[in-house]
Protein backbone atom coordinates (compact mmCIF):
# COMPACT_ATOMS: atom_id res chain seq x y z
CA UNK A 1 0.00 0.00 0.00
CA UNK A 2 1.16 3.51 -0.73
CA UNK A 3 1.72 6.00 2.12
CA UNK A 4 -1.35 7.92 0.92
CA UNK A 5 -3.52 4.79 1.05
CA UNK A 6 -2.21 3.99 4.53
CA UNK A 7 -3.05 7.53 5.66
CA UNK A 8 -6.59 7.26 4.24
CA UNK A 9 -7.07 3.86 5.85
CA UNK A 10 -5.77 5.14 9.19
CA UNK A 11 -8.09 8.14 9.14
CA UNK A 12 -11.03 5.98 8.10
CA UNK A 13 -10.41 3.44 10.85
CA UNK A 14 -10.15 6.24 13.42
CA UNK A 15 -13.47 7.93 12.67
CA UNK A 16 -15.56 5.57 14.84
CA UNK A 17 -13.26 6.26 17.78
CA UNK A 18 -13.32 9.99 17.03
CA UNK A 19 -17.13 10.00 16.96
CA UNK A 20 -17.26 8.12 20.27
CA UNK A 21 -14.66 10.48 21.77
CA UNK A 22 -16.66 13.55 20.75
CA UNK A 23 -19.67 12.06 22.55
CA UNK A 24 -17.65 11.18 25.65
CA UNK A 25 -16.03 14.60 25.62
CA UNK A 26 -19.41 16.30 25.40
CA UNK A 27 -20.67 14.45 28.46
CA UNK A 28 -17.52 14.12 30.59
CA UNK A 29 -15.68 17.41 29.88
CA UNK A 30 -12.25 15.82 30.38
CA UNK A 31 -9.01 17.50 31.40
CA UNK A 32 -6.16 17.24 28.90
CA UNK A 33 -4.55 14.44 30.96
CA UNK A 34 -7.78 12.39 30.85
CA UNK A 35 -8.22 13.00 27.12
CA UNK A 36 -4.67 11.75 26.49
CA UNK A 37 -5.33 8.63 28.60
CA UNK A 38 -8.51 7.92 26.64
CA UNK A 39 -6.60 8.50 23.40
CA UNK A 40 -3.97 5.96 24.46
CA UNK A 41 -6.59 3.35 25.31
CA UNK A 42 -8.36 3.81 21.98
CA UNK A 43 -5.08 3.96 20.02
CA UNK A 44 -3.60 0.77 21.51
CA UNK A 45 -6.80 -1.22 21.03
CA UNK A 46 -7.27 0.14 17.50
CA UNK A 47 -3.69 -0.94 16.65
CA UNK A 48 -4.14 -4.45 18.06
CA UNK A 49 -7.39 -5.39 16.31
CA UNK A 50 -6.09 -5.21 12.71
CA UNK A 51 -3.17 -7.40 13.84
CA UNK A 52 -5.64 -10.00 15.09
CA UNK A 53 -7.61 -9.82 11.84
CA UNK A 54 -4.41 -9.98 9.81
CA UNK A 55 -3.34 -13.13 11.67
CA UNK A 56 -6.65 -14.77 10.89
CA UNK A 57 -6.38 -13.62 7.28
CA UNK A 58 -2.88 -15.09 6.90
CA UNK A 59 -4.21 -18.46 8.03
CA UNK A 60 -6.93 -18.33 5.36
CA UNK A 61 -4.93 -16.54 2.62
CA UNK A 62 -3.67 -19.68 0.92
CA UNK A 63 -7.21 -20.97 0.59
CA UNK A 64 -8.56 -17.87 -1.13
CA UNK A 65 -5.57 -16.61 -3.13
CA UNK A 66 -7.45 -16.24 -6.43
CA UNK A 67 -10.25 -14.11 -4.94
CA UNK A 68 -8.36 -12.25 -2.21
CA UNK A 69 -8.91 -8.85 -3.86
CA UNK A 70 -12.66 -9.50 -3.99
CA UNK A 71 -12.64 -10.41 -0.30
CA UNK A 72 -10.68 -7.27 0.63
CA UNK A 73 -13.06 -5.18 -1.49
CA UNK A 74 -16.14 -6.81 0.06
CA UNK A 75 -14.88 -6.38 3.64
CA UNK A 76 -14.02 -2.71 3.07
CA UNK A 77 -17.37 -2.18 1.31
CA UNK A 78 -19.26 -3.71 4.23
CA UNK A 79 -17.30 -1.83 6.91
CA UNK A 80 -17.53 1.45 4.95
CA UNK A 81 -21.22 0.93 4.28
CA UNK A 82 -21.86 0.24 7.97
CA UNK A 83 -20.02 3.44 8.92
CA UNK A 84 -22.07 5.47 6.43
CA UNK A 85 -25.29 3.85 7.64
CA UNK A 86 -24.52 4.62 11.28
CA UNK A 87 -23.48 8.15 10.35
CA UNK A 88 -26.77 8.97 8.62
CA UNK A 89 -29.06 7.36 11.20
CA UNK A 90 -31.22 9.85 13.05
CA UNK A 91 -31.47 9.46 16.78
CA UNK A 92 -34.35 9.99 19.14
CA UNK A 93 -34.18 12.61 21.86
CA UNK A 94 -32.91 10.07 24.42
CA UNK A 95 -30.26 8.66 22.08
CA UNK A 96 -29.03 12.06 20.94
CA UNK A 97 -27.33 12.64 24.25
CA UNK A 98 -23.73 11.55 24.64
CA UNK A 99 -23.15 8.15 26.28
CA UNK A 100 -23.48 8.26 30.06
CA UNK A 101 -21.16 5.31 30.78
CA UNK A 102 -17.96 6.25 32.55
CA UNK A 103 -15.00 4.59 34.17
CA UNK A 104 -12.11 2.58 32.77
CA UNK A 105 -14.13 -0.49 31.77
CA UNK A 106 -16.67 1.59 29.89
CA UNK A 107 -13.80 3.31 28.10
CA UNK A 108 -12.22 -0.03 27.14
CA UNK A 109 -15.59 -1.43 26.05
CA UNK A 110 -16.19 1.62 23.87
CA UNK A 111 -12.69 1.33 22.38
CA UNK A 112 -13.18 -2.37 21.59
CA UNK A 113 -16.60 -1.68 20.11
CA UNK A 114 -15.24 1.00 17.79
CA UNK A 115 -12.28 -1.15 16.71
CA UNK A 116 -14.05 -4.34 15.63
CA UNK A 117 -14.18 -3.09 12.05
CA UNK A 118 -10.37 -2.77 12.09
CA UNK A 119 -10.14 -6.54 12.62
CA UNK A 120 -12.19 -7.12 9.47
CA UNK A 121 -9.94 -4.71 7.60
CA UNK A 122 -6.91 -6.59 8.96
CA UNK A 123 -8.25 -9.78 7.38
CA UNK A 124 -8.49 -8.00 4.04
CA UNK A 125 -4.97 -6.59 4.40
CA UNK A 126 -3.59 -10.09 4.90
CA UNK A 127 -5.10 -11.13 1.58
CA UNK A 128 -3.31 -8.37 -0.30
CA UNK A 129 0.02 -8.83 1.48
CA UNK A 130 0.10 -5.37 3.07
CA UNK A 131 2.73 -4.44 5.69
CA UNK A 132 0.50 -4.84 8.73
CA UNK A 133 3.06 -3.50 11.23
CA UNK A 134 3.30 -0.11 9.55
CA UNK A 135 -0.45 0.03 8.98
CA UNK A 136 -1.35 -1.03 12.57
CA UNK A 137 1.07 1.54 14.00
CA UNK A 138 -0.38 4.22 11.73
CA UNK A 139 -3.96 3.31 12.66
CA UNK A 140 -3.08 3.27 16.38
CA UNK A 141 -1.27 6.60 16.28
CA UNK A 142 -3.98 8.28 14.19
CA UNK A 143 -6.66 6.94 16.53
CA UNK A 144 -4.72 8.20 19.55
CA UNK A 145 -4.47 11.70 18.08
CA UNK A 146 -8.06 11.90 16.81
CA UNK A 147 -9.53 10.45 20.00
CA UNK A 148 -7.60 12.87 22.17
CA UNK A 149 -8.70 15.79 20.00
CA UNK A 150 -12.27 14.45 19.88
CA UNK A 151 -12.45 14.27 23.67
CA UNK A 152 -11.21 17.85 23.97
CA UNK A 153 -13.56 19.36 21.40
CA UNK A 154 -16.59 17.23 22.22
CA UNK A 155 -18.12 19.82 24.50
CA UNK A 156 -17.75 22.58 21.90
CA UNK A 157 -19.06 20.80 18.78
CA UNK A 158 -21.36 18.14 20.18
CA UNK A 159 -21.98 14.73 18.60
CA UNK A 160 -23.09 15.90 15.12
CA UNK A 161 -19.51 16.46 13.89
CA UNK A 162 -18.57 12.91 14.86
CA UNK A 163 -21.33 11.53 12.64
CA UNK A 164 -20.03 13.54 9.67
CA UNK A 165 -16.52 12.17 10.23
CA UNK A 166 -17.94 8.64 10.34
CA UNK A 167 -19.68 9.13 6.96
CA UNK A 168 -16.50 10.52 5.39
CA UNK A 169 -14.52 7.58 6.80
CA UNK A 170 -17.01 5.11 5.35
CA UNK A 171 -16.81 6.69 1.90
CA UNK A 172 -12.99 6.60 2.10
CA UNK A 173 -13.00 2.88 2.98
CA UNK A 174 -15.28 2.07 0.05
CA UNK A 175 -13.00 4.09 -2.22
CA UNK A 176 -9.93 2.27 -0.91
CA UNK A 177 -11.59 -1.13 -1.42
CA UNK A 178 -12.56 -0.16 -4.95
CA UNK A 179 -8.98 0.93 -5.68
CA UNK A 180 -7.62 -2.40 -4.39
CA UNK A 181 -10.08 -4.31 -6.56
CA UNK A 182 -9.37 -2.25 -9.68
CA UNK A 183 -5.60 -2.55 -9.15
CA UNK A 184 -5.78 -6.35 -8.83
CA UNK A 185 -8.02 -6.58 -11.89
CA UNK A 186 -5.45 -4.60 -13.85
CA UNK A 187 -7.69 -1.57 -14.40
CA UNK A 188 -5.39 0.66 -12.31
CA UNK A 189 -1.62 0.47 -12.61
CA UNK A 190 0.14 -0.57 -9.46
Amino acid sequence: MTPGAIAILSLSMSTDAFAAAVGRGASHRPAVKDAVKAGLVFGVIEAITPLIGWGLGIIAAGLVEKVDHWIAFTLLLIVGGKMIWEGVQTRGADEDEAPRRSGPWALVATAVGTSIDAAAVGVGLAFIGANIWVIAASIGFTTFVLTTIGMLIGKAVGTRFGKTAEIIGGVALIGLGTAILLEHLGVLGG
